[in-house]
């Protein structure tokens, strides 16, 4: 089976999904079985985390799902370092989706932040997924910081407007062979996932356009079934675009 490799650990599931914005927390249950995920990502400044009182941590099932902690709502390097960190104190994970947001209103990252928080928290022995641009130039300086992913948004956070800069993500595809490609961000309906996919994402990270969806478990089975179709197309390799029409069978041979 082709499988995901992110981190030195497989995954068979090249989706992974988030766990927020859902309605109730039996919902976010159901659609992440039904998603066929196997990991989730759990925003450390948003959940309960000495279980005193019910949190989304009660419907997820580490034996079922690895966890990811993300530093969701860090506007700096030391917040988000400081999130990394209480999410391995609590006993969540040493793995770490590393969001430093640099604009409220477009919930752009700052990439420059998430730079040094990547350098401090490799080498404190995080496994490091950062959130970034589709800016080949800090791709590459983020795999020199140990970065284990790079995660570009197709999208702001939360639009569903879907793959902006196809070109920037081929690019990206080319350029970035060490370590897993993973679209992060923008994922409306289940053709921008296959879009991703066919475009050479490794895997799709998306919670909104689940969780933000009239039936969002209905949508978490487009999402499972967009992620699988797209990675078979990309490595079947499609066929050429031609401008003219070519005969789907050949004229050699036919009865006249």
């Amino acid at each position: 089976m082709d499988k995901l490799v992110l981190g030195g650990r497989e995954f068979s599931s090249r989706l992974v999904v988030g766990t927020g914005k859902y309605q109730d927390f039996p919902t976010m249950k159901a659609a992440l079985e039904a998603s066929g995920a196997e990991m989730v990502t759990v925003a450390v400044r948003r959940v309960n985390l000495d279980r005193s009182k019910e949190s989304l941590l009660d419907y997820i099932d580490p034996k079922k799902y690895f966890l990811l902690p993300n530093t969701a709502g860090c506007y700096t390097a030391d917040e988000a370092i400081r999130a990394a960190r209480l999410g391995r104190e609590v006993g969540l994970s040493d793995w770490v989706k590393l969001e430093v947001i640099g604009d409220q209103a477009t919930l752009y990252p700052d990439v420059q932040a998430t730079l040094e928080a990547t350098r401090v928290l490799v080498k404190e022995g995080f496994t490091v997924l950062p959130y970034t641009s589709d800016d080949v130039v800090f791709a590459k300086r983020l795999l020199d910081a140990g970065a284990s992913a790079i995660m570009p948004l197709g999208a702001p956070i939360g639009s569903g407007l879907g793959i902006q800069n196809a070109a920037n993500i081929q690019i990206l595809r080319e350029m970035i062979t060490g370590v897993p490609l993973i679209l992060d961000a923008g994922v409306g309906t289940a053709s921008d996932a296959t879009i991703a996919m066919e475009l050479g994402a490794d895997a799709v990270l998306m919670n909104t356009g689940i969780a933000g969806a009239q039936d969002p478990v209905r949508m978490a089975v487009a999402m499972k079934h967009a992620v699988i179709a797209g990675r078979e197309a990309y490595l079947s390799g499609r066929m050429s675009k031609k401008l003219y029409a070519t005969a789907s069978s050949p004229l050699e041979g036919v009865v006249r």
